[in-house]
C-alpha cells in the first residue's frame, strides 16, 4: 500500500466499527480505502481497480456512479431532498409506488415505506401480527425456514437462522419457529420439505402470524437454493391454514434470479414482499413493504378505536432515495435487463466447468445471476474464504466469501471479458488453497 492507502487505512481504524467484522483481524487483513467507482470498478488510493463481484452487498445491479442514477438525483437535489411523510406527500413516492404496484405480482396493491431491508421486515412482521390481532384473533409466533437470514434488528434476527446471532442475542428474541428448508434445487426435496411444512402448519396455525421465506435463495445462509414448487406449495397451504406469507425479496428482487422478482418463478402472490438493496440500484437507503388491499383495509378505521399501524421512520419515503429508485426502474423499462442477464448466467455456468474437476470443489449450484461455489474439506477455524478473498484482492477482484462458499453476485452491467477475469481468479484462488 502507498503511503496515502496506508494512512486513509489507519484514520479509518481509529474510530470506525466495521460491521460483520472481527476488528482485530485488520491487525493483518487490509482494509482497502476506495477512492471512487466506476461501473464494475471500485478504485483505491493507488488507483487500483477491483471488480465488484458482489455488487457491494447485492445492491449496485447497474454499477458504481451510473450516469442515468446520478443525473435523476441529481436533479431531485435542487427540488427537495426530504419532507416527513406523515401528513405530507412528494411526486416520487407517489410515482415510485404506482410503478410498483404495477411491476409486483397481482394483488400487491399497496406500498408501505421504511428505510432498510431489516426495518422492512420489521414492519411486515408487526402489520401480520396487528392484522390478525385486529380481527380478534391474537396469534404471535412466526415461521421460517432453517438456515434463513432475514437482517438484524430484533424482530428480523428472531425470523432468521443464524446459529452465532442467535445464540448471542436469545434472550431478547421474539416467538419464532423453523420448518427445513428443501435440501436442495430438486422438485422432490420440494414436496419432502412442504410436508414438513404442512404437519406444523396442522398443528400450530391458530398461533401463527405469518411464514416469512426468502424465495428461491437463502443469501447469507450460503446461497442455499430451492425449486419454484416449493413456493407454490407453501403459498396454497399458508392460504388454506389463514397464516400470512412473507416474501422476503429484499436480495433477490429486481431481476437478480432470471425474473424480475423470485417469486415470478413459482407464478404467486404473497401477503407481503418486502423490497430494499437493488431497488435504489444500490445508491440510498430505502425499503418497501408490499401487502394487499385486505391488509390495508384491516387498519383503515376511525382513529380512536386504536387499530392503526403506527410505524414510522424519519426518513421514510426520502425523495432523493425515491428517485434513485425511479432511474433503476426507467433502465428496466428501456433496455431487457432480464434478457442480457439470462444469456451472461448461462456463460458464467459454462465457464465453471473446469471447477468440477478441483478435489476441493463440492458443489456448484446457480439460480440466475447468482452462482455459488461451495468447498469441501476445511475445519470452519480455517477461514478458507477468507485466503481466498485475500488473494483475489491481489488480482483485482472483490469476491466476499460466506464462509467455504465463493459466489458470484456481480452488477448486471459486467462484460463478459470481466466475467472471465472473475471466475479466472476464483478458479486461481480456489486451486491455491486446495489441499
Amino acid at each position: 500500500m502507498s503511503n496515502q492507502n496506508t494512512k486513509m487505512m489507519q484514520r479509518d481504524l481509529e474510530v470506525i466499527w466495521h460491521p460483520c467484522t472481527q476488528m482485530k483481524d485488520h491487525e493483518t487483513l487490509p482494509l482497502v480505502p476506495v477512492k471512487s467507482g466506476k461501473g464494475v470498478y471500485l478504485y483505491d488510493f493507488d488507483g487500483n481497480a477491483y471488480i465488484d463481484a458482489v455488487s457491494s452487498w447485492w445492491v449496485n445491479i447497474f454499477g458504481h456512479a451510473n450516469e442515468t442514477i446520478n443525473n435523476r438525483i441529481k436533479a431531485q437535489l435542487d427540488t427537495l431532498e426530504h419532507v416527513l411523510l406523515a401528513g405530507f406527500t412528494h411526486e416520487p413516492a407517489i410515482e415510485l409506488a404506482h410503478k410498483l404496484v404495477n411491476m409486483t405480482p397481482k394483488g400487491l396493491e399497496k406500498v408501505f415505506y421504511v428505510d432498510n431491508g431489516s426495518s422492512a421486515v420489521e414492519a411486515a412482521l408487526k402489520m401480520s401480527y396487528h392484522y390478525h390481532l385486529n380481527r380478534g384473533k391474537r396469534k404471535a409466533l412466526f415461521l421460517s425456514l432453517t438456515n434463513s437470514y432475514h437482517g438484524e434488528t430484533i424482530g428480523a434476527l428472531s425470523v432468521g437462522d443464524v446459529e452465532l446471532y442467535k445464540d448471542t442475542y436469545e434472550p431478547l428474541l421474539i416467538a419464532n419457529m423453523q420448518v427445513p428448508v428443501p435440501k436442495d434445487q430438486s422438485i422432490e426435496a420440494a414436496k419432502e420439505a412442504l410436508q414438513g411444512l404442512e404437519e406444523v402448519l396442522k398443528e400450530k396455525a391458530d398461533e401463527i402470524a405469518a411464514f416469512i421465506v426468502e424465495p428461491l435463495i437463502q443469501g447469507a445462509g450460503g446461497m442455499h437454493m430451492y425449486h419454484p414448487a416449493y413456493l407454490s406449495g407453501a403459498r396454497v397451504l399458508t392460504q388454506q391454514y389463514d397464516v400470512h406469507l412473507i416474501a422476503d425479496e429484499i436480495m433477490t428482487g429486481f431481476g437478480r434470479t432470471g425474473k424480475m422478482f423470485a417469486c415470478d418463478h413459482a407464478e404467486i402472490s404473497p401477503d407481503f414482499m418486502t423490497l430494499s438493496k437493488a431497488l435504489t440500484g444500490g445508491y440510498l437507503a430505502l425499503s418497501v413493504v408490499m401487502t394487499t388491499n385486505d391488509v390495508y383495509q384491516a387498519f383503515y378505521c376511525d382513529y380512536n378505536e386504536y387499530k392503526a399501524f403506527l410505524h414510522s421512520h424519519s426518513y421514510t419515503g426520502n425523495p432523493l432515495a425515491c428517485a434513485a429508485a425511479l432511474a433503476t426502474l426507467e433502465i428496466f423499462e428501456q433496455n431487457d435487463i432480464i434478457g442480457e442477464n439470462e444469456k451472461k448466467s448461462r456463460y458464467i455456468i459454462e465457464q465453471l466447468e473446469k471447477f468440477s474437476v478441483l478435489l476441493n470443489v463440492k458443489e456448484i449450484r446457480q439460480q440466475g445471476m447468482v452462482t455459488a461455489i461451495e468447498l469441501k474439506g476445511y475445519e470452519s477455524t480455517e477461514r478458507i474464504g477468507v485466503k481466498i478473498y485475500e488473494y483475489a484482492l491481489t488480482q483485482g477482484v472483490l469476491l466476499r466469501p460466506l464462509g467455504h462458499i465463493i459466489y458470484f453476485m456481480p452488477p448486471y452491467v459486467i462484460s463478459y471479458k470481466e466475467i472471465d477475469k472473475m471466475i479466472e481468479v476464483a478458479y486461481e484462488g480456489i486451486k491455491k488453497v486446495a489441499k
